[in-house]
């Protein structure tokens, strides 16, 4: 009878499970400390975590690290490149609701930016 639990490639279920490996198999640590980071962010001006409003941040502090800016088309192909795919229109939508709440400000030249008081949040100045 089949067993569709039991693997069928020939490996024993006892040995795949004492890999652990994770994501540092990949040469690449997770990014939980950083999430954590911008989650108390968000917390603090009173808004729900969501997986966009943590990429489309994390794009800006990593765009900032870099000393470049990112409007909104920047943030939407950095996106991408991530291989998050997010239409268009949702980039903006949430930089606007991140701008409107006073995280980030929209520079002269149409570039986004952490809003100074959400810079001492994330140092832990505030």
């Amino acid at each position: 009878m089949y067993n569709s639990q039991l693997p069928t490639d020939g490996h024993s279920p006892a040995a795949d499970a004492t890999f652990s490996g994770g994501a540092h198999a990949f040469g690449k640590a997770p990014e939980q400390h950083g999430n954590q980071r911008i989650r108390h962010l968000l917390k603090c001006f009173g808004l729900r975590t969501s997986l966009i409003r943590l990429k489309v941040i994390d794009a800006l502090l990593t765009a900032a690290s870099n000393q470049r800016t990112l409007g909104v088309r920047g943030v939407h192909s950095h996106l991408l490149e991530l291989g998050i795919p997010l239409s268009f229109l949702s980039v903006r939508e949430v930089l606007k609701r991140l701008c409107s709440e006073g995280v980030i400000t929209l520079n002269a030249d149409k570039s986004y930016s952490l809003h100074e008081e959400a810079a001492k949040v994330l140092d832990g100045r505030a």
